[in-house]
C-alpha cells in the first residue's frame, strides 16, 4: 500500500470528522460519520468514488452536504485502500460495500433497523456500481434515492461506440483496460501513476477555475501512489473487463425485462463534457421509472464535477435531498 497516499487521505478525511474503519473479510476500508443517527428521515448518504481515483475524491463535497446527515465513504474494493476481491461486477462490488457499511451500522448504532434507509451518490464508475444496485436492491437496506453523477448506461456507452468514432477515440481506455494482460503491461510499462494523472488530466475541465479545484490537497499524489499499488491496476482493468461483459449482459436483460430504477434519481453532469455528447433526459427515461431530476455543471466543468466545482454540485444534492 502507498504509505503517503494513504496517510494524506486519512489526515484529510479524519479533519473532516470521519473515522476510517477496515471491516469484514473483503477488507473494506471506509471513512463514516453519525450512523448511529440513521432514521427514515435522515439515511445515509454513500458516497461511492471512481476510476482512477479512491474516496479522496469526495472531500470538497463532504463539508457542504448537511451537517447532520451520517455519510459513509468507501474505497472500492482494490482502489484506495481496499483490497481486491475475485468478482469485479458492479453489483459483486457493490454488495460488497453495502456489506460493509451493515457491519459498520451495527457496531456504532444501539437501535439497529431491519432496513437500512441509504441514499447513494456515485460517479464514473461508483455511479455505475450505484446504478445497478438501484435496480437489483440489496438485503439489509432501502435504496431511498439514487444521484449518479456524469454517466450514461454502460450498455448506452457502448452501443454508442459501435456507431460512431469519434466516441471510440473519446472513449478508447474502455477498450484497452477490458483486454486485462495488454492493458496490464502496457501500463506498467508506461507507469501506473504516469497514467493515472494522464488520465485524470485528460478528463478533467480546462478552466483554472476547475483544475485548481481538482488538484487541491495533493489530489494528483494520492491518486498517483495508490494507483502505484499492482493490485489497483489489476482490479481496475477487471473492473473494465466486468463492464465490457457481465455488466453489459445484465442491463440488455433488464431492457428485455422492463427492469429500471424505480428510486428517486438525480443525474449531475458536465454540460460541456458528457452533456455535449448525450441527450441526458432522453437517453435516461428508458432506465428510470421514478421521479427523475436533472443537473447540468457548466462553466467549462469536466469529469470531475464534485471536485471541480464543489459547490454547484453540493447545492443540486442539497435541493434534491430535501425534497425527497
Amino acid at each position: 500500500m502507498s504509505a503517503s497516499a494513504v496517510s494524506i487521505q486519512d489526515e484529510k478525511l479524519k479533519s473532516l470528522g470521519l473515522q476510517k474503519t477496515t471491516v469484514n473479510k473483503e477488507q473494506v476500508v471506509s471513512y463514516s460519520r453519525g450512523l448511529g443517527a440513521v432514521s427514515e428521515q435522515n439515511p445515509i448518504l454513500v458516497l461511492i468514488h471512481g476510476y482512477p481515483q479512491s474516496s479522496y475524491m469526495w472531500r470538497h463535497l463532504i463539508p457542504l452536504l448537511p451537517a447532520d446527515a451520517p455519510i459513509f465513504v468507501p474505497d472500492l474494493p482494490g482502489y484506495g485502500a481496499s483490497a481486491p476481491i475475485e468478482d469485479n461486477s458492479k453489483y459483486s462490488v457493490g454488495s460488497t460495500i453495502l456489506a460493509a457499511l451493515l457491519t459498520e451500522a451495527k457496531r456504532t448504532s444501539s437501535k439497529p433497523l431491519d432496513k437500512l434507509p441509504i441514499v447513494l451518490i456515485g460517479h464514473d464508475r461508483g455511479a455505475r456500481v450505484a446504478h445497478h444496485l438501484a435496480v437489483e436492491g440489496f438485503s439489509g437496506v432501502s435504496i431511498k434515492a439514487v444521484s449518479l453523477i456524469d454517466i450514461v448506461p454502460t450498455i448506452v456507452q457502448w452501443e454508442a461506440s459501435s456507431k460512431n468514432p469519434a466516441e471510440v477515440v473519446g472513449y478508447f481506455h474502455w477498450p484497452l483496460l477490458a483486454n486485462v494482460d495488454l492493458a496490464t503491461r502496457l501500463i506498467k510499462a508506461f507507469g501506473p501513476g504516469n497514467w493515472c494523472e494522464e488520465m485524470c488530466l485528460r478528463w478533467a475541465g480546462k478552466t483554472a477555475a476547475a483544475l485548481s479545484s481538482f488538484k487541491a490537497d495533493d489530489a494528483l499524489a494520492v491518486y498517483r501512489g495508490f494507483f502505484e499499488q499492482s493490485h489497483t491496476l489489476d482490479a481496475s482493468n477487471k473492473d473494465y473487463e466486468a463492464g465490457a461483459t457481465v455488466d453489459v449482459e445484465v442491463e440488455k436483460g433488464w431492457r428485455q425485462k422492463g427492469k429500471k430504477i424505480g428510486a428517486k434519481t438525480l443525474l449531475v453532469y458536465s454540460e460541456s463534457y458528457i452533456g455535449k455528447r448525450y441527450d441526458f433526459p432522453e437517453v435516461w427515461k428508458e432506465w428510470v421509472e421514478g421521479d427523475l431530476q436533472f443537473h447540468a455543471l457548466g462553466g467549462g466543468v469536466g469529469h470531475f464535477g464534485a471536485e471541480e466545482a464543489p459547490k454547484e454540485t453540493a447545492e443540486a444534492l442539497g435541493k434534491w435531498l430535501k425534497g425527497l
